[in-house]
């Protein structure tokens, strides 16, 4: 670098996952040509996740890449960046994943739960940025745009603690009228 001053982009994040507890990939966004095959992508996880799983920090510098990451019982979270991108940044995308997946597997943050509302969880990344342009960074925002309503599901395609859900609010709704 010369020296000179940073042009401004909005392309902040290079690259969303979420990585199980032994490095396998559950969901991965790239959103530019940092990685530009599957095997490089996969390269890289897997050596992210080996600098991370053991450590306490909340960011690391990683092969000329910005990352911010979380752990939850057994899944890592990570947001990627260039180098010269802001951390406080890269940290409220994390959070905001965090936050609105959180409430979208209703504070049960596995691997089994999020594999079984991938749908929304990515509908939820979708939410937060796209092709690197960060477009919502409130969790409550993304889990309202990314609601998906029991009511629309058959009542045989539900679980029993979607009925039961389904159930407690209509009473709620009853008793609050």
């Amino acid at each position: 670098m010369d020296g000179g001053i940073l042009e401004p982009s909005l392309y902040s994040i290079k690259a969303l996952a979420i990585l199980d507890n032994d490095g396998n990939r559950l969901l991965a966004k790239y959103y530019d040509d940092t990685f530009p095959t599957a095997k490089e992508q996969k390269n890289f996880e897997k050596n992210l996740f080996n600098k991370t799983h053991r450590a306490n920090a909340e960011i690391i510098m990683f092969e000329g890449l910005t990352c911010v990451y979380k752990s939850n019982v057994d899944l890592f979270f990570y947001v990627i960046g260039s180098t010269q991108e802001n951390e406080l940044i890269l940290g409220s995308v994390l959070n905001a994943m965090y936050d609105s997946i959180s409430q979208i597997l209703r504070k049960n943050v596995e691997k089994r739960a999020l594999l079984e509302n991938l749908d929304a969880v990515y509908l939820a990344v979708d939410e937060i940025c796209d092709g690197g342009i960060i477009l919502e960074a409130d969790s409550i925002a993304i889990v309202h745009k990314v609601a998906i309503r029991n009511d629309d599901i058959p009542l045989g395609e539900q679980t029993v603690a979607q009925v039961l859900q389904s159930a407690k609010e209509q009473i709620k709704w009853s008793l609050l009228k």
